[in-house]
Formats: structure tokens, C-alpha cells, sequence
């Protein structure tokens, strides 16, 4: 039986790798092309140690599997060696992504067909209702994991990034929509996990300061502080954009007014709008879709009225409900239950409800835990005024069949 022409199978594996060209190989290797030629001939020589190293995990197959024939009395690869890191990680109980496996048998394309259901379930997630959003990105993170383990290269590394975004957007859910604190932690170092295969510190630097809103909640400022000093880390490593820099000197805003300062907080604020004034050469990921100057004037109006200036908070959250898109519902819940909660704290509880109804309004089309809580908040405010007719058809609405229901169902 003659033999082949050309080495085939190392030749697949590099297109399957996302390598197109014999010299984009070369260069993620460090060699010449003409290497990679003679490694892509009939009978290509045996590599030195260190580039059989490098073809294997950047191709994810042994080099007997890529066409390499040993020569006599040289020792055949470990082909589970790559695997022991993922071992230990599991053994020590701690959740994790798969690694890269000794087989590849995806094409480079898998990678644009995942990456496209990861854009389309990032648009859906300001429509559809998270109880129905997060099981699809789930089960869609589940998909990524497994063709971690079929894909190499480059393929892999846009599988992997794409996977932090599904377990980014699986988090947030758990997090805003679900209260679900703790479960959102462990998917968020899932999600971390996948930036770092992916080698992506910007989504890592996003993933980390989500992360420090779970603390932050709880009142442990500490520990806030370390995860937005590693988000910060992780952004410089990267191309970050003025948004991207913008928004994590407002999740730091947000993280010390839930702790009690809200003089770092409105400073924080002033920095990210100087940032946004100012604006950068780098271009904003595509993933950053949840960040924008009017977000950012909501994150203003929220911290003025905790520090108690009602009358600049009334300003600032009213010319936000003035530019917010139509299609930020979400937003536009939070920003009526701050309204509310203006009102209600400058004694007007009349316009408190009327803008605790609108809440309630939005919150029965596309439903938002953080806007119910808003609302909640806002009731246990008027408590004073309980028996003004205001606050009676408020709790008319806020305790009736549709609302409770959902509410409890979510």
C-alpha cells in the first residue's frame, strides 16, 4: 500500500485547531514555516521535545495521532499526561471545566456555530423570562464543556471564551434574577475558568467584578475590595476600553454604597464619567451589552439617594427615564422603584405609589427581582402612611393574584 503524499492527519488537525495557513502554525509555535512543511511531508521528521510539547497541546492529539512515527527505542507520548492538572482541581471537590482531551474530532466551525447561540441568548436575556432563559444557558454551558474536550487551538480558545460568556450570563441570572447567591459564586468561577482557557482577562476582569457584588450584598467590604483590586488586575492585563474601565468604577460605586459609603461611592461615579468623557482607542467587547453613559447615570441617581440628596436624585433618575431605551424594561423597573423611593423619603407618598405602580407595571411584562425588591423597599418605607388611600391601592396592586403569584413562581 503506497503512502500518502502529505502528513494528513497533522494537516487536519490543523485545520480543526482553527490554523488555516502552515505559517499561522509556525507562528504559534515560534519556528519557521518551512518546519511546518517538512512536519506536513510524506515523511516528516521527528520534533524536538519541547515543540512535541507545544504540537500536542496545541493540537490536543498525541504525536503518533498527528502522523509522527517515533524513532526506535524512543518512548511513545503520555496521551492522559495533559489531563492530570483537571484531576487534582476535581479531587479537591472544586467545580470545574473540562480539559482538553487526547482526541480531536470537531472542525474549526463548531467554534462560530457556539459563539452564535452565546450572542443570541446574551440579546435574549432583556426579554425573556430568566426562569426560562437560564435552564437554555445551562444546558448550552454543558455543550461548551464538551467540545472543550473535542476541540485544540484556536477553535478551543474561542469555544472557551464564548463558554465564560454563557457562564457569565448563567451567573447573572442566578444572581439579579434568581437571588441565588451562592449558586451564582461557584458559576462564576466556571466562568472563570473558561476566561482562562480562553486566555481573555477582560472577560475575566468582568466575571471578577460581578463576583464582588455577591459579598458586597452580604455587607463584607473586605472581600468586595480584593475581587475589584483582582478585576482591576485583570483589565490592565487586557485592551480595556473606556466603557469597560467606566463600569468598574461603578460596580466598585455600587459595592461601597451597599456597605455604607457612599462619599467613596459618588467619587467612583465622578471617575467613570471623566473616564467615558474622556474615552479610550480600545474598542468595547461585544459582551458588555449591559453598560452604557445612561446606566451609568442610574447607578448616579441610586448612590444620591442613598447619601440622602433627594432633590440631585430626583434630577439624575428622571433625566435617565427620559434617555433610557425602550428596550431597557429591566432598567426602567429599578429606575421607578428609586423614583419611589425618592418621593417616599422627601414625604410625598402620593407620588411614591404612582411611581411604585409603574414599577409594578413594567415588572408584569418582563419580570426583574432587583426592580421587585425596589419596590418592596419602597413599601416598608411608607409604613407611616399605611392607611392613606395611596398606599392601600399600592398594596392592592403589590398583593394581587397576578403579582403574588409571580412573584413566589420566580
Amino acid at each position: 500500500m503506497s503512502q500518502p503524499a502529505s502528513n494528513i492527519r497533522l494537516r487536519s488537525a490543523r485545520h480543526a485547531a482553527g490554523y488555516r495557513s502552515q505559517q499561522e502554525l509556525a507562528t504559534a509555535l515560534g519556528v519557521g514555516v518551512r518546519q511546518v512543511r517538512r512536519w506536513e511531508s510524506e515523511n516528516p521528521p521527528w520534533p524536538h521535545p519541547d515543540l512535541q510539547q507545544a504540537l500536542t497541546e496545541l493540537l490536543g492529539q498525541d504525536m503518533e495521532s498527528l502522523g509522527f512515527t517515533p524513532p526506535v527505542g524512543r518512548d511513545r507520548p503520555d496521551p492522559v499526561r495533559r489531563s492530570l492538572a483537571g484531576a487534582s482541581v476535581a479531587a479537591a471537590g472544586l467545580a470545574t471545566v473540562p480539559m482538553q482531551s487526547a482526541t480531536v474530532v470537531q472542525p474549526a466551525s463548531v467554534a462560530a456555530d457556539f459563539e452564535s447561540v452565546t450572542r443570541s441568548h446574551r440579546r435574549l436575556y432583556w426579554s425573556v423570562a430568566p426562569a426560562t432563559l437560564h435552564p437554555a444557558a445551562v444546558a448550552h454551558a454543558t455543550l461548551g464543556c464538551t467540545l472543550l474536550t473535542e476541540t485544540a487551538g484556536q477553535t478551543r480558545r474561542a469555544v472557551a471564551a464564548a463558554l465564560a460568556e454563557s457562564y457569565l450570563l448563567a451567573g447573572r441570572i442566578e444572581f439579579f434574577d434568581l437571588r441565588e447567591g451562592d449558586r451564582a459564586g461557584k458559576t462564576l468561577l466556571l466562568a472563570l475558568q473558561a476566561a482562562g482557557q480562553a486566555d481573555d482577562p477582560l472577560l475575566g476582569s468582568a466575571i471578577l467584578a460581578h463576583s464582588a457584588f455577591i459579598p458586597a450584598w452580604e455587607g463584607e467590604r473586605e472581600a468586595a475590595a480584593e475581587r475589584m483590586v483582582a478585576a482591576r488586575t485583570y483589565a490592565r492585563r487586557g485592551h480595556a476600553s473606556a466603557d469597560l474601565l467606566a463600569w468598574l468604577d461603578a460596580v466598585e460605586a455600587e459595592c461601597e454604597t451597599r456597605c455604607g459609603n457612599t462619599r467613596t461611592a459618588l467619587h467612583l461615579i465622578g471617575h467613570a464619567e471623566d473616564t467615558l468623557a474622556a474615552g479610550s482607542e480600545h474598542a468595547t467587547p461585544q459582551w458588555l451589552d449591559w453598560f452604557t453613559a445612561v446606566r451609568l447615570a442610574a447607578f448616579k441617581g441610586n448612590i444620591q439617594l442613598k447619601a440622602g440628596h433627594l432633590p440631585q436624585a430626583r434630577t439624575t433618575l428622571l433625566g435617565v427615564i427620559e434617555e433610557l431605551p425602550a428596550t431597557e424594561d429591566k432598567q426602567r423597573t429599578v429606575v421607578y422603584g428609586d423614583l419611589a423611593a425618592v418621593e417616599a423619603a422627601a414625604g410625598n407618598p402620593d407620588q411614591a405609589c404612582e411611581y411604585a405602580r409603574l414599577a409594578l407595571d413594567q415588572l408584569e411584562i418582563t419580570w426583574y427581582a432587583m426592580g421587585m425588591d425596589r419596590v418592596r423597599e419602597v413599601r416598608r418605607s411608607l409604613a407611616p402612611h399605611q392607611h392613606e388611600q395611596c398606599v392601600r391601592d399600592l398594596d392592592d396592586r403589590l398583593y394581587g393574584w397576578s403579582t403574588t403569584v409571580s412573584a413566589l413562581a420566580r
